[in-house]
Protein backbone atom coordinates (compact mmCIF):
# COMPACT_ATOMS: atom_id res chain seq x y z
CA UNK A 1 0.00 0.00 0.00
CA UNK A 2 1.21 3.03 -0.94
CA UNK A 3 2.26 5.81 1.77
CA UNK A 4 0.52 9.31 1.47
CA UNK A 5 3.44 12.17 2.16
CA UNK A 6 2.10 14.43 5.02
CA UNK A 7 0.89 17.65 2.77
CA UNK A 8 -1.06 14.83 0.61
CA UNK A 9 -2.41 13.35 4.16
CA UNK A 10 -3.80 16.56 5.33
CA UNK A 11 -5.42 17.04 1.91
CA UNK A 12 -6.73 13.95 1.73
CA UNK A 13 -8.53 14.61 5.78
CA UNK A 14 -9.52 17.97 4.55
CA UNK A 15 -11.80 16.73 1.58
CA UNK A 16 -13.25 14.01 2.90
CA UNK A 17 -13.60 15.69 6.09
CA UNK A 18 -16.19 18.19 3.94
CA UNK A 19 -17.67 15.55 1.65
CA UNK A 20 -20.45 15.36 3.81
CA UNK A 21 -23.00 13.57 1.32
CA UNK A 22 -22.88 9.78 0.23
CA UNK A 23 -22.30 9.65 -3.99
CA UNK A 24 -25.03 7.09 -3.68
CA UNK A 25 -27.38 7.10 -1.56
CA UNK A 26 -30.51 4.56 -1.68
CA UNK A 27 -33.39 5.26 -3.86
CA UNK A 28 -31.88 9.12 -4.44
CA UNK A 29 -30.14 10.22 -7.34
CA UNK A 30 -26.17 9.60 -8.05
CA UNK A 31 -23.21 11.75 -10.29
CA UNK A 32 -22.09 8.47 -11.40
CA UNK A 33 -24.56 8.11 -14.69
CA UNK A 34 -24.82 11.27 -16.71
CA UNK A 35 -27.95 13.44 -16.08
CA UNK A 36 -27.75 16.21 -18.80
CA UNK A 37 -31.66 17.96 -18.66
CA UNK A 38 -34.25 18.36 -16.26
CA UNK A 39 -37.61 18.49 -17.88
CA UNK A 40 -40.18 19.38 -15.24
CA UNK A 41 -43.13 21.56 -16.44
CA UNK A 42 -42.35 24.93 -16.07
CA UNK A 43 -44.10 28.09 -15.78
CA UNK A 44 -42.93 32.03 -17.21
CA UNK A 45 -41.69 34.59 -15.12
CA UNK A 46 -39.11 35.34 -12.94
CA UNK A 47 -35.20 35.64 -12.66
CA UNK A 48 -32.58 32.87 -11.98
CA UNK A 49 -29.62 33.46 -11.13
CA UNK A 50 -26.38 31.18 -12.24
CA UNK A 51 -23.11 31.15 -10.17
CA UNK A 52 -20.10 30.68 -11.74
CA UNK A 53 -16.53 29.60 -10.69
CA UNK A 54 -14.73 32.83 -12.17
CA UNK A 55 -15.69 36.26 -13.33
CA UNK A 56 -15.69 35.91 -17.69
CA UNK A 57 -13.16 38.08 -19.37
CA UNK A 58 -14.35 39.98 -22.06
CA UNK A 59 -17.87 39.29 -23.81
CA UNK A 60 -16.85 39.28 -27.24
CA UNK A 61 -16.78 36.53 -29.00
CA UNK A 62 -13.93 37.22 -30.98
CA UNK A 63 -11.69 38.33 -28.34
CA UNK A 64 -12.72 36.13 -25.20
CA UNK A 65 -10.91 32.58 -23.90
CA UNK A 66 -12.27 31.58 -21.19
CA UNK A 67 -15.05 28.60 -20.68
CA UNK A 68 -17.27 30.68 -18.22
CA UNK A 69 -17.84 33.18 -21.19
CA UNK A 70 -19.07 30.63 -23.24
CA UNK A 71 -21.23 29.99 -20.89
CA UNK A 72 -22.68 33.34 -20.34
CA UNK A 73 -22.95 32.99 -24.51
CA UNK A 74 -25.19 30.05 -24.33
CA UNK A 75 -28.10 32.73 -23.37
CA UNK A 76 -27.02 35.20 -25.42
CA UNK A 77 -25.06 34.65 -28.38
CA UNK A 78 -25.61 31.59 -30.67
CA UNK A 79 -23.35 30.25 -33.04
CA UNK A 80 -24.03 28.74 -36.84
CA UNK A 81 -23.88 24.94 -35.03
CA UNK A 82 -24.17 23.72 -31.54
CA UNK A 83 -23.17 20.50 -30.16
CA UNK A 84 -26.84 18.39 -28.98
CA UNK A 85 -26.82 15.73 -25.63
CA UNK A 86 -25.17 13.32 -27.51
CA UNK A 87 -22.28 15.39 -29.15
CA UNK A 88 -23.30 16.15 -32.40
CA UNK A 89 -23.03 18.55 -34.79
CA UNK A 90 -27.03 20.42 -35.20
CA UNK A 91 -27.66 23.77 -37.07
CA UNK A 92 -28.26 26.94 -34.83
CA UNK A 93 -28.08 29.97 -36.78
CA UNK A 94 -27.25 27.99 -39.37
CA UNK A 95 -30.39 26.13 -41.51
CA UNK A 96 -28.93 23.37 -42.56
CA UNK A 97 -25.83 21.15 -42.72
CA UNK A 98 -22.80 22.19 -44.79
CA UNK A 99 -22.41 21.88 -48.08
CA UNK A 100 -19.22 20.67 -48.65
CA UNK A 101 -17.73 20.90 -52.17
CA UNK A 102 -14.70 20.83 -54.12
CA UNK A 103 -12.34 18.61 -52.63
CA UNK A 104 -13.10 19.57 -48.94
CA UNK A 105 -12.51 23.72 -50.05
CA UNK A 106 -15.59 25.12 -50.07
CA UNK A 107 -18.31 24.93 -47.28
CA UNK A 108 -21.71 26.61 -48.42
CA UNK A 109 -24.57 27.01 -45.35
CA UNK A 110 -28.31 28.94 -45.37
CA UNK A 111 -28.64 30.95 -42.15
CA UNK A 112 -32.00 31.23 -40.75
CA UNK A 113 -34.01 34.24 -42.08
CA UNK A 114 -35.99 34.57 -39.19
CA UNK A 115 -33.61 35.84 -36.65
CA UNK A 116 -32.71 39.02 -35.57
CA UNK A 117 -30.12 40.35 -33.45
CA UNK A 118 -31.03 42.18 -29.80
CA UNK A 119 -30.76 45.55 -31.19
CA UNK A 120 -33.14 44.94 -34.24
CA UNK A 121 -30.74 44.50 -36.89
CA UNK A 122 -31.41 41.49 -39.01
CA UNK A 123 -29.58 38.33 -39.53
CA UNK A 124 -28.36 37.48 -43.21
CA UNK A 125 -25.07 36.20 -44.92
CA UNK A 126 -23.63 39.90 -44.73
CA UNK A 127 -24.03 40.00 -41.18
CA UNK A 128 -21.97 36.22 -40.84
CA UNK A 129 -19.96 37.47 -43.51
CA UNK A 130 -18.84 40.92 -41.04
CA UNK A 131 -18.61 38.30 -38.37
CA UNK A 132 -16.43 35.81 -39.83
CA UNK A 133 -14.11 38.41 -41.15
CA UNK A 134 -13.68 39.81 -37.41
CA UNK A 135 -12.90 36.72 -36.37
CA UNK A 136 -9.75 36.28 -38.66
CA UNK A 137 -8.72 39.69 -39.27
CA UNK A 138 -9.00 41.55 -35.54
CA UNK A 139 -5.91 42.19 -33.98
CA UNK A 140 -5.66 39.70 -31.18
CA UNK A 141 -8.51 37.47 -32.17
CA UNK A 142 -8.55 34.32 -30.64
CA UNK A 143 -10.27 33.11 -33.21
CA UNK A 144 -7.99 33.78 -35.87
CA UNK A 145 -5.90 30.67 -36.23
CA UNK A 146 -8.99 28.53 -35.21
CA UNK A 147 -10.60 29.56 -39.28
CA UNK A 148 -7.17 30.32 -40.63
CA UNK A 149 -7.98 28.05 -43.41
CA UNK A 150 -10.56 30.36 -44.24
CA UNK A 151 -9.56 32.68 -47.68
CA UNK A 152 -12.58 33.84 -48.41
CA UNK A 153 -15.83 34.41 -46.75
CA UNK A 154 -18.99 35.15 -49.50
CA UNK A 155 -22.33 36.01 -49.28
CA UNK A 156 -23.40 34.60 -51.93
CA UNK A 157 -27.44 35.28 -51.28
CA UNK A 158 -29.42 37.10 -48.81
CA UNK A 159 -29.06 34.05 -46.69
CA UNK A 160 -26.48 31.49 -48.21
CA UNK A 161 -22.71 32.08 -46.68
CA UNK A 162 -19.85 30.55 -48.92
CA UNK A 163 -16.50 29.85 -47.43
CA UNK A 164 -13.64 29.51 -49.69
CA UNK A 165 -10.58 27.48 -47.98
CA UNK A 166 -7.03 27.36 -48.45
CA UNK A 167 -7.06 23.44 -47.96
CA UNK A 168 -9.54 21.36 -47.00
CA UNK A 169 -10.03 21.50 -43.10
CA UNK A 170 -12.53 18.47 -41.91
CA UNK A 171 -12.22 20.04 -38.36
CA UNK A 172 -14.17 23.42 -39.58
CA UNK A 173 -17.70 22.49 -38.93
CA UNK A 174 -16.63 21.76 -35.06
CA UNK A 175 -14.90 24.96 -34.82
CA UNK A 176 -18.32 26.81 -36.43
CA UNK A 177 -20.35 24.88 -33.44
CA UNK A 178 -17.94 26.72 -31.30
CA UNK A 179 -17.13 30.32 -30.37
CA UNK A 180 -15.49 30.65 -33.61
CA UNK A 181 -19.28 30.31 -35.21
CA UNK A 182 -20.48 33.15 -32.50
CA UNK A 183 -22.70 35.81 -34.80
CA UNK A 184 -22.40 39.18 -33.64
CA UNK A 185 -24.56 42.23 -35.31
CA UNK A 186 -22.83 44.11 -37.91
CA UNK A 187 -24.95 47.39 -36.24
CA UNK A 188 -22.90 46.79 -32.95
CA UNK A 189 -20.11 46.54 -34.70
CA UNK A 190 -20.03 49.23 -36.29
CA UNK A 191 -21.07 51.73 -33.73
CA UNK A 192 -19.20 50.05 -31.02
CA UNK A 193 -15.77 48.61 -32.96
CA UNK A 194 -13.17 47.11 -30.01
CA UNK A 195 -15.58 48.47 -27.63
CA UNK A 196 -18.25 45.76 -28.57
CA UNK A 197 -18.11 43.56 -25.30
CA UNK A 198 -19.40 47.06 -23.21
CA UNK A 199 -22.21 47.00 -25.41
CA UNK A 200 -23.13 43.07 -26.81
CA UNK A 201 -25.62 42.55 -29.27
CA UNK A 202 -26.39 38.73 -30.51
CA UNK A 203 -29.09 36.85 -31.55
CA UNK A 204 -30.45 35.01 -28.69
CA UNK A 205 -32.82 34.25 -26.25
CA UNK A 206 -31.61 36.77 -23.20
CA UNK A 207 -30.10 39.98 -24.41
CA UNK A 208 -27.37 42.18 -22.69
CA UNK A 209 -28.77 44.59 -19.69
CA UNK A 210 -25.88 45.37 -17.36
CA UNK A 211 -22.47 44.09 -16.26
CA UNK A 212 -20.59 44.97 -12.95
CA UNK A 213 -16.81 43.75 -13.68
CA UNK A 214 -16.27 40.59 -11.05
CA UNK A 215 -19.51 40.52 -9.48
CA UNK A 216 -22.30 39.78 -12.55
CA UNK A 217 -23.60 40.36 -15.51
CA UNK A 218 -27.09 40.37 -15.57
CA UNK A 219 -29.41 39.37 -18.65
CA UNK A 220 -33.16 39.70 -19.64
CA UNK A 221 -35.61 37.98 -22.26
CA UNK A 222 -35.57 39.35 -25.60
CA UNK A 223 -38.74 39.73 -27.23
CA UNK A 224 -36.97 39.89 -31.06
CA UNK A 225 -35.64 36.20 -30.23
CA UNK A 226 -36.93 33.95 -33.26
CA UNK A 227 -37.53 30.93 -30.41
CA UNK A 228 -39.05 33.57 -27.68
CA UNK A 229 -42.29 31.42 -27.07
CA UNK A 230 -40.13 29.03 -25.37
CA UNK A 231 -38.10 30.92 -23.22
CA UNK A 232 -39.76 31.08 -20.17
CA UNK A 233 -37.59 33.08 -17.51
CA UNK A 234 -38.05 37.33 -17.64
CA UNK A 235 -34.27 37.14 -17.47
CA UNK A 236 -31.07 35.31 -15.75
CA UNK A 237 -28.22 36.93 -13.66
CA UNK A 238 -24.88 35.08 -13.90
CA UNK A 239 -23.04 35.71 -10.69
CA UNK A 240 -19.17 35.09 -9.74
CA UNK A 241 -18.87 33.29 -6.89
CA UNK A 242 -15.43 31.78 -6.63
CA UNK A 243 -15.24 29.22 -3.97
CA UNK A 244 -17.74 26.46 -4.31
CA UNK A 245 -18.79 25.99 -1.12
CA UNK A 246 -20.15 29.76 -0.99
CA UNK A 247 -21.84 28.58 -4.45
CA UNK A 248 -23.50 25.45 -2.20
CA UNK A 249 -24.25 27.87 0.20
CA UNK A 250 -25.90 30.46 -2.07
CA UNK A 251 -28.05 27.54 -3.52
CA UNK A 252 -29.38 26.14 -0.40
CA UNK A 253 -30.56 30.08 0.70
CA UNK A 254 -32.14 30.54 -2.29
CA UNK A 255 -29.73 33.49 -3.65
CA UNK A 256 -28.37 31.23 -6.07
CA UNK A 257 -30.96 28.71 -8.65
CA UNK A 258 -27.71 26.95 -10.44
CA UNK A 259 -24.70 26.58 -9.79
CA UNK A 260 -21.80 26.03 -12.61
CA UNK A 261 -18.63 23.83 -12.56
CA UNK A 262 -19.13 22.51 -8.85
CA UNK A 263 -16.67 20.70 -7.55
CA UNK A 264 -16.49 17.44 -5.61
CA UNK A 265 -17.30 18.30 -2.28
CA UNK A 266 -20.00 20.37 -3.11
CA UNK A 267 -21.23 17.81 -5.13
CA UNK A 268 -21.13 15.06 -2.68
CA UNK A 269 -22.67 17.49 -0.39
CA UNK A 270 -25.42 18.46 -2.71
CA UNK A 271 -26.24 14.83 -3.56
CA UNK A 272 -27.74 14.44 0.48
CA UNK A 273 -29.85 17.43 -0.21
CA UNK A 274 -33.34 17.14 -0.63
CA UNK A 275 -33.82 20.55 -2.14
CA UNK A 276 -31.06 20.28 -4.75
CA UNK A 277 -30.45 18.31 -7.48
CA UNK A 278 -27.21 16.81 -9.85
CA UNK A 279 -26.56 17.66 -13.33
CA UNK A 280 -23.50 16.45 -14.76
CA UNK A 281 -21.80 14.68 -18.31
CA UNK A 282 -18.51 14.15 -19.31
CA UNK A 283 -16.05 16.80 -20.15
CA UNK A 284 -15.03 16.60 -23.87
CA UNK A 285 -11.69 18.94 -22.49
CA UNK A 286 -8.99 18.50 -19.86
CA UNK A 287 -6.98 20.21 -17.35
CA UNK A 288 -3.30 20.69 -17.28
CA UNK A 289 -0.27 22.52 -16.37
CA UNK A 290 1.10 24.63 -19.02
CA UNK A 291 4.69 25.17 -18.70
CA UNK A 292 6.13 28.70 -20.29
CA UNK A 293 8.84 27.52 -23.22
CA UNK A 294 8.82 30.00 -25.56
CA UNK A 295 5.92 32.89 -24.69
CA UNK A 296 9.09 35.40 -23.80
CA UNK A 297 6.98 38.52 -25.43
CA UNK A 298 3.07 37.71 -25.18
CA UNK A 299 1.16 35.22 -26.62
CA UNK A 300 0.72 37.12 -30.08
CA UNK A 301 4.37 37.19 -30.77
CA UNK A 302 6.59 34.29 -32.29
CA UNK A 303 8.02 31.90 -29.97
CA UNK A 304 11.10 33.14 -28.23
CA UNK A 305 13.46 31.90 -25.46
CA UNK A 306 12.59 31.49 -22.07
CA UNK A 307 15.64 31.34 -19.51
CA UNK A 308 14.46 29.30 -16.83
CA UNK A 309 15.34 25.29 -16.37
CA UNK A 310 12.04 24.24 -17.49
CA UNK A 311 12.18 26.08 -20.74
CA UNK A 312 15.68 25.23 -21.64
CA UNK A 313 15.48 21.87 -21.18
CA UNK A 314 12.97 18.90 -22.03
CA UNK A 315 14.64 16.59 -19.42
CA UNK A 316 13.38 18.70 -16.42
CA UNK A 317 9.78 19.01 -17.56
CA UNK A 318 9.92 14.79 -18.23
CA UNK A 319 11.45 14.50 -14.93
CA UNK A 320 8.35 17.19 -13.35
CA UNK A 321 5.60 15.02 -15.53
CA UNK A 322 7.13 11.29 -13.99
CA UNK A 323 6.82 13.52 -10.65
CA UNK A 324 2.97 13.23 -10.47
CA UNK A 325 0.62 10.21 -9.71
CA UNK A 326 -2.78 10.88 -11.30
CA UNK A 327 -4.42 8.68 -9.85
CA UNK A 328 -3.19 9.87 -6.35
CA UNK A 329 -4.06 13.29 -7.56
CA UNK A 330 -7.61 12.20 -8.51
CA UNK A 331 -7.96 10.67 -4.92
CA UNK A 332 -6.81 12.79 -2.93
CA UNK A 333 -8.37 16.10 -4.66
CA UNK A 334 -11.26 15.45 -5.64
CA UNK A 335 -12.49 12.13 -4.36
CA UNK A 336 -12.06 9.96 -7.29
CA UNK A 337 -15.10 11.64 -8.74
CA UNK A 338 -12.55 12.83 -12.08
CA UNK A 339 -10.20 10.71 -13.73
CA UNK A 340 -7.04 10.60 -14.77
CA UNK A 341 -5.61 12.19 -17.72
CA UNK A 342 -2.44 12.00 -20.75
CA UNK A 343 -3.91 13.47 -23.31
CA UNK A 344 -5.89 16.03 -25.36
CA UNK A 345 -8.48 13.72 -26.83
CA UNK A 346 -11.39 13.16 -24.72
CA UNK A 347 -11.84 9.25 -24.40
CA UNK A 348 -15.16 7.86 -25.72
CA UNK A 349 -15.27 9.86 -28.89
CA UNK A 350 -14.89 8.45 -32.29
CA UNK A 351 -11.33 9.61 -32.76
CA UNK A 352 -9.96 8.88 -29.17
CA UNK A 353 -7.55 6.08 -28.78
CA UNK A 354 -7.12 4.20 -25.38
CA UNK A 355 -4.40 5.61 -23.38
CA UNK A 356 -2.60 4.35 -20.55
CA UNK A 357 -0.72 7.27 -18.15
CA UNK A 358 2.68 6.64 -17.23
CA UNK A 359 3.22 5.70 -13.66
CA UNK A 360 4.86 7.94 -11.35
CA UNK A 361 8.68 7.22 -10.94
CA UNK A 362 10.63 9.21 -8.70
CA UNK A 363 14.01 7.30 -9.43
CA UNK A 364 13.87 8.42 -12.77
CA UNK A 365 12.70 11.76 -12.40
CA UNK A 366 15.96 12.08 -10.36
CA UNK A 367 18.10 10.73 -12.89
CA UNK A 368 17.01 12.81 -15.49
CA UNK A 369 17.63 15.64 -13.39
CA UNK A 370 21.20 14.54 -12.87
CA UNK A 371 21.59 14.08 -16.60
CA UNK A 372 20.30 17.72 -17.16
CA UNK A 373 23.01 18.82 -15.07
CA UNK A 374 20.69 21.29 -13.02
CA UNK A 375 20.77 22.13 -9.27
CA UNK A 376 18.66 20.86 -6.88
CA UNK A 377 15.90 21.64 -5.75
CA UNK A 378 14.76 23.07 -9.09
CA UNK A 379 12.86 26.17 -8.39
CA UNK A 380 9.64 26.53 -10.28
CA UNK A 381 6.39 29.20 -9.70
CA UNK A 382 3.04 27.52 -10.46
CA UNK A 383 0.29 29.88 -10.79
CA UNK A 384 -2.80 28.81 -9.71
CA UNK A 385 -6.55 30.00 -9.12
CA UNK A 386 -7.72 31.03 -6.05
CA UNK A 387 -10.43 28.34 -5.67
CA UNK A 388 -10.16 25.65 -2.60
CA UNK A 389 -10.14 22.93 -5.18
CA UNK A 390 -7.26 24.57 -7.04
CA UNK A 391 -5.40 25.32 -3.45
CA UNK A 392 -5.52 21.55 -2.75
CA UNK A 393 -4.54 20.51 -6.19
CA UNK A 394 -1.50 22.70 -5.94
CA UNK A 395 -0.39 21.37 -2.77
CA UNK A 396 -0.96 17.91 -3.65
CA UNK A 397 1.22 18.54 -6.58
CA UNK A 398 4.05 20.67 -4.96
CA UNK A 399 4.27 17.75 -2.41
CA UNK A 400 5.21 15.17 -4.85
CA UNK A 401 7.57 17.05 -7.34
CA UNK A 402 9.57 17.90 -3.87
CA UNK A 403 10.29 14.11 -3.61
CA UNK A 404 11.66 14.18 -7.09
CA UNK A 405 14.27 17.46 -6.22
CA UNK A 406 11.65 20.29 -7.23
CA UNK A 407 11.02 23.27 -5.11
CA UNK A 408 7.49 24.37 -6.39
CA UNK A 409 5.74 28.08 -5.33
CA UNK A 410 2.57 28.29 -5.16
CA UNK A 411 1.18 31.63 -6.88
CA UNK A 412 -2.57 31.51 -6.20
CA UNK A 413 -3.72 34.72 -8.45
CA UNK A 414 -7.24 35.62 -9.32
CA UNK A 415 -8.44 34.34 -12.46
CA UNK A 416 -8.69 37.69 -14.56
CA UNK A 417 -5.45 38.48 -13.50
CA UNK A 418 -3.62 35.03 -14.27
CA UNK A 419 -5.13 34.96 -17.76
CA UNK A 420 -3.96 39.06 -18.26
CA UNK A 421 -0.42 37.40 -16.71
CA UNK A 422 -0.70 34.10 -19.10
CA UNK A 423 -0.87 36.34 -22.56
CA UNK A 424 1.72 38.57 -21.44
CA UNK A 425 4.13 35.55 -21.03
CA UNK A 426 4.27 36.02 -17.49
CA UNK A 427 4.37 33.32 -15.86
CA UNK A 428 6.60 29.93 -15.58
CA UNK A 429 3.43 27.92 -15.39
CA UNK A 430 -0.12 27.41 -14.40
CA UNK A 431 -3.10 25.58 -13.93
CA UNK A 432 -5.84 25.59 -16.17
CA UNK A 433 -8.36 23.71 -19.09
CA UNK A 434 -9.70 23.71 -21.61
CA UNK A 435 -13.26 23.20 -22.21
CA UNK A 436 -13.36 21.04 -25.17
CA UNK A 437 -14.79 19.87 -28.50
CA UNK A 438 -16.11 16.65 -29.95
CA UNK A 439 -12.88 17.01 -32.78
CA UNK A 440 -9.95 16.96 -31.13
CA UNK A 441 -8.49 19.15 -33.66
CA UNK A 442 -10.23 21.80 -31.44
CA UNK A 443 -8.40 20.46 -28.39
CA UNK A 444 -5.10 20.69 -30.02
CA UNK A 445 -4.45 23.20 -32.80
CA UNK A 446 -5.06 26.25 -31.67
CA UNK A 447 -3.18 25.30 -27.74
CA UNK A 448 -0.10 23.56 -28.81
CA UNK A 449 0.27 24.50 -32.87
CA UNK A 450 3.18 27.15 -33.13
CA UNK A 451 0.51 29.76 -34.57
CA UNK A 452 -1.38 29.02 -32.05
CA UNK A 453 -3.47 31.96 -30.79
CA UNK A 454 -3.67 29.65 -27.38
CA UNK A 455 -0.47 28.57 -27.65
CA UNK A 456 -0.12 29.91 -23.74
CA UNK A 457 3.42 28.24 -23.24
CA UNK A 458 4.33 28.71 -27.03
CA UNK A 459 5.56 25.54 -27.81
CA UNK A 460 6.55 25.27 -31.48
CA UNK A 461 7.62 21.98 -32.50
CA UNK A 462 7.61 21.04 -36.52
CA UNK A 463 6.44 17.70 -36.04
CA UNK A 464 3.46 18.18 -33.89
CA UNK A 465 2.35 21.15 -36.68
CA UNK A 466 3.06 18.29 -39.48
CA UNK A 467 0.84 16.06 -37.97
CA UNK A 468 -1.82 19.03 -36.99
CA UNK A 469 -1.65 19.62 -40.44
CA UNK A 470 -2.14 16.68 -41.53
CA UNK A 471 -5.38 16.38 -39.47
CA UNK A 472 -7.01 18.97 -40.88
CA UNK A 473 -6.17 17.29 -44.07
CA UNK A 474 -7.86 14.50 -43.64
CA UNK A 475 -10.96 12.98 -44.27
CA UNK A 476 -10.48 9.55 -43.76
CA UNK A 477 -12.21 8.53 -39.68
CA UNK A 478 -9.44 5.95 -39.66
CA UNK A 479 -6.43 7.69 -41.18
CA UNK A 480 -7.43 10.72 -38.32
CA UNK A 481 -7.62 8.66 -35.19
CA UNK A 482 -4.08 7.41 -36.16
CA UNK A 483 -3.00 10.71 -36.41
CA UNK A 484 -4.22 12.15 -33.23
CA UNK A 485 -2.55 9.13 -31.73
CA UNK A 486 0.79 9.97 -33.13
CA UNK A 487 -0.14 13.97 -32.07
CA UNK A 488 -0.84 13.17 -28.56
CA UNK A 489 2.35 11.04 -28.44
CA UNK A 490 4.78 13.92 -29.87
CA UNK A 491 2.94 16.30 -27.69
CA UNK A 492 3.72 14.37 -24.67
CA UNK A 493 7.48 13.99 -25.53
CA UNK A 494 7.76 17.77 -24.93
CA UNK A 495 6.46 17.89 -21.24
CA UNK A 496 5.06 21.07 -22.21
CA UNK A 497 1.42 20.81 -21.61
CA UNK A 498 1.49 18.25 -19.07
CA UNK A 499 -2.37 16.88 -18.72
CA UNK A 500 -3.08 15.50 -15.16
CA UNK A 501 -7.15 15.06 -15.21
CA UNK A 502 -10.74 15.13 -16.60
CA UNK A 503 -13.25 16.49 -15.08
CA UNK A 504 -17.17 15.53 -14.99
CA UNK A 505 -18.68 18.76 -15.64
CA UNK A 506 -20.98 19.25 -12.62
CA UNK A 507 -24.33 21.79 -12.19
CA UNK A 508 -26.35 21.61 -9.04
CA UNK A 509 -29.73 23.43 -9.34
CA UNK A 510 -32.50 24.17 -7.02
CA UNK A 511 -35.48 21.19 -7.63
CA UNK A 512 -37.55 24.05 -7.49
CA UNK A 513 -36.09 25.14 -11.24
CA UNK A 514 -36.66 23.31 -14.45
CA UNK A 515 -35.89 23.45 -17.60
CA UNK A 516 -32.09 23.78 -17.77
CA UNK A 517 -29.75 21.47 -19.50
CA UNK A 518 -26.07 20.47 -20.61
CA UNK A 519 -25.11 19.57 -23.66
CA UNK A 520 -21.58 17.65 -25.00
CA UNK A 521 -19.63 20.26 -24.01
CA UNK A 522 -20.64 20.76 -20.34
CA UNK A 523 -22.11 24.48 -20.67
CA UNK A 524 -25.32 25.04 -19.12
CA UNK A 525 -28.14 26.22 -21.46
CA UNK A 526 -30.91 28.24 -19.58
CA UNK A 527 -33.20 29.05 -22.61
CA UNK A 528 -35.89 26.68 -21.57
CA UNK A 529 -35.20 27.08 -17.97
CA UNK A 530 -37.89 28.27 -15.65
CA UNK A 531 -39.37 28.01 -12.18
CA UNK A 532 -41.24 24.48 -11.48
CA UNK A 533 -45.02 25.00 -11.82
CA UNK A 534 -47.18 25.47 -8.48
CA UNK A 535 -43.67 27.08 -6.90
CA UNK A 536 -44.29 30.00 -4.86
CA UNK A 537 -41.51 32.23 -6.64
Amino acid sequence: MRRLPAVLAAAALLTFATGCGSLAPPGEQSAAAPRLVDDRPVRDGGTAVVGLKSDPDMLDPSLTGTLVARTVFTSMCEQLYDVDRHNRFVPQLASSMPKITDGGRTFTFDVREDARFSDGAKLDAKAVKTSLDRHLHLKGSGRASEIDSVDKVEAIGPYTVRLTLKHADTPLLGRLANTAGLIMSPKALAKYGKNFATHPSCVGPFKYEKRVIGDRIELKKDPLYYDADRVHLDGVVYKTITDGNIRLANLRSGDVQTGDQMGPVEVRSALGDKDLQVLNTPSLGYMAITVNVGNDNGIDGKPGKVDTPFARDVRVREAFDLSLDRELINKVVFQGMYAPACGPVPPGTPLSTPTTCQKRDVAKAKKLLEEAGVKTPVPLELMINTTPEDARFGQVVQAMAKEAGFDVKLQPTEFATGLQRTYAGDFQARTGGWGGQPDPAGNIDSLVGTKGSNNQGQLSDPEIDRLIAAGRSTSDPAKRKEIYRELTEAINRQHSVIYTYRNINYAVAAQDISGISLSGDGLIRMKEAGYVKGGDK
